[in-house]
């Protein structure tokens, strides 16, 4: 099964601050700040929604197609990708913009102050899938994941157009798009994915209720944080998922896109959907504990054997023909 994952690919530039920046606010002055933070500790991370999703399938041993759009800083980046099994040959180089950052620092309080550049990513509206697709001999999956919106709507109506299965993964963009758009994005889709806030979000920006919603779209899943997974179908019982336990809390940072490249790996292994969200949840329990959506590190066989600890050796069992992590 080919899936190709379209959406941002970005670094996360974090900085730390060890001081508050309340103590540098003038009440009286907050309409023209003009401040400067001596930072003591700065990581660059690898992120981006597509990439991290690209990423979690490689780490299962599934490989996947990376569609999105970059600068011309992007080589060191797409070595890892492809050392973790992901096909980078179609994603754009800007000739005129850097690869989309996230720049953020953090003070003794736990307050951020923030700036996401989205550089390259608004060229991502001008990639098409049908090359795509000729390429590698076909899809059997495209996943709209967060992006540029235009380019979001344009991978939705040509996914339609040329018959492709789509999953929507609208996100964090549901927020700046407005009903039109946001019925374009899932209309027809044969997965939608939310979490619990944007699957209200969703419903309310469309207009459509939980029913009609699944008239439209094949399968919808609701990641439910620490209660786990739902998973939604016209006409039959909703399901039921319970999260995987963790032991520390590092980063929620690409813990759901860690869960879709879990779901998705598993379906494309031919899992039914109840194996399928618990693959998810499995490998999304290893990025929560990971300082990073790009930092954590799978072994298949403690990756089974956490697997039969939260859902049995018979669910274990169906998943080890198919799991070939980087690791024994």
């Amino acid at each position: 099964m080919r899936i190709a994952v379209t959406g941002s690919i970005a670094t996360d530039h974090l900085m730390t601050f060890p001081g508050r920046f309340a103590d540098q606010l003038i009440p009286d002055q907050l309409d023209r700040v003009s401040l400067s933070f001596l930072a003591d500790e700065l990581t660059i991370r690898r992120g981006g929604i597509a990439a991290n999703i690209c990423f979690g399938m490689g780490s299962l041993g599934k490989d996947s197609i990376l569609v999105g759009s970059v600068g011309d800083d992007f080589a060191d980046y797409r070595s890892w990708l492809e050392r973790h099994r992901v096909d980078t040959a179609s994603v754009h180089v800007s000739e005129l913009h850097h690869t989309a950052r996230f720049l953020c620092t953090t003070d003794l309080d736990q307050n951020q102050i923030a700036t996401f550049y989205a550089g390259a990513m608004s060229d991502a509206r001008q990639i098409e899938l049908g090359p795509v697709a000729d390429r590698v001999g076909g899809l059997d999956l495209v996943v709209i994941s967060p992006n540029d919106p235009e380019a979001m709507v344009r991978h939705t109506d040509e996914c339609r157009t040329r018959g492709l299965p789509f999953a929507a993964d609208p996100s964090q963009q549901l927020a700046r798009m407005d009903g039109p758009e946001v019925r374009r994005l899932i209309d027809g889709a044969a997965y939608l994915f939310t979490n619990e806030y944007e699957k209200a979000l969703c419903e309310e920006k469309t207009g459509w209720s939980e029913e009609e919603i699944l008239d439209r779209v094949a399968v919808r899943v609701t990641t439910l944080g620490a209660k786990g997974v739902a998973i939604d179908r016209k006409g039959e019982a909703g399901l039921h998922v319970p999260a995987t336990p963790v032991t520390t809390v590092a980063d929620p940072t690409g813990v759901g896109d860690a869960f879709r490249a879990g779901f998705l790996t598993a379906v494309a292994w031919g899992l039914p959907l109840e194996r399928s969200a618990q693959v998810g949840n499995v490998i999304a329990a290893h990025a929560l504990e990971a300082a990073g959506p790009q930092e954590y590190d799978l072994g298949t066989r403690a990756f089974l054997d956490r697997f039969a600890q939260t859902y049995g050796k018979d669910a274990a069992d169906e998943v080890a023909p198919h799991l070939t992590c980087p690791n024994p």
